[in-house]
């Protein structure tokens, strides 16, 4: 009597990466404008970066480009909705690696024997460092964000004071009127008076019409 064969589960099989995204579109219908709100989503910016930056070998030859955007779409929602542990987990782990580029970059400069290579090290070691203390402000920013004290402005456009008390308080505010000058009101039918006219003086004569002038007639020429 033979012995049942053991069913063996059947080997995961490797799918190939998908390296191209497709706009799912109706029949008949106009795939432009799909198409550019794809570009513009800023979802696929990050997609073509991270593409760029990991290139056709190691993790790159490996990744699936449909799935990465899923992912970042994802992570987008997640920010909107309020959750911020993404984020600060993003942070905290490039202060690490920012610190850990800084580390390296100062043992290079360190093991330099040319003054230009250590000097070339070492300034960009404490560019990482740099860096890295930027990065954990904006983390500790997320985590306790400051308090803000504002002081209130209070101006008043139009304030009127007004001191005369009445029995149980101040009387209520009245615009002040003060009555315009009459001195240049126009009349009709009024002049001004000068009074009783003035005795003239040899300093100030009075003054008479001009005489006509006789002049002896001159033949012309």
């Amino acid at each position: 009597m033979t012995a049942p064969k053991k069913k063996v589960a059947p080997a995961f099989k490797q799918l190939p990466p998908r390296v191209s995204v497709h706009v799912s579109c109706g029949p008949g219908e106009d795939q432009r404008p799909k198409l550019a709100e794809l570009i513009a989503a800023p979802e696929m910016a990050a997609l073509r970066v991270v593409r760029a930056a990991e290139g056709d070998k190691g993790f790159g030859a490996d990744l699936d480009m449909p799935s990465l955007l899923d992912r970042l779409r994802t992570q987008a929602s997640a920010v909107n909705s309020g959750e911020m542990q993404q984020v600060e987990a993003m942070l905290m782990n490039q202060a690490t690696a920012l610190q850990s580029l800084f580390a390296r970059l100062v043992e290079y400069g360190m093991r330099s024997e040319l003054l230009n290579h250590l000097d070339t090290y070492l300034r960009l070691g404490l560019r990482a460092q740099a860096q890295c203390s930027r990065t954990l402000e904006a983390l500790a920013a997320i985590k306790s964000p400051p308090v803000v004290f504002t002081k209130t402005a209070n101006i008043a456009h139009q304030q009127q004071i007004n001191n005369g008390a009445v029995a149980g308080g101040f009387s209520p505010a009245r615009e002040s009127e003060i009555p315009p000058s009459k001195l240049l009101e126009c009349v009709p039918d009024e002049r001004l008076d000068f009074g009783t006219q003035a005795t003239a003086g040899g300093i100030d004569p009075q003054l008479a019409t001009l005489e006509p002038v006789n002049r002896p007639q001159v033949a012309r020429g």
